[in-house]
């Protein structure tokens, strides 16, 4: 069985974008996925330097496997969209996942 994975970034498939503040549901999450010890995924919409786009985001924590964690951390970005009703915050993406 391999060793815990918390600290780890995984793999980065491109740069999440976190505006900095330690209060932002996003940074916060990012920052529990690299914490976690098992198989997860943060997934986010891709930034985008026009000021009207939304970063929105949602994670799985410890999921089964790597794969399981990819598809439910797409579910949850995706739900978040559908949530705020978003339409111009581009799709949701994987960012990182190990």
């Amino acid at each position: 069985m391999a060793g815990s994975l918390a600290g780890s970034e995984g793999d980065k498939r491109f740069p999440p974008a976190l505006n900095g503040d330690p209060k932002s549901p996003c940074t916060k999450a990012y920052k529990a996925y690299v914490a976690s010890s098992g198989h997860s995924a943060y997934a986010t919409t891709p930034y985008s330097r026009v000021v009207s786009l939304y970063i929105l985001c949602g994670t799985r924590l410890n999921a089964p496997s790597q794969k399981v964690a990819e598809e439910l951390a797409m579910k949850s970005c995706l739900a978040t969209r559908a949530h705020y009703k978003v339409t111009n915050g581009g799709a949701c993406e994987i960012a990182a996942s190990k």
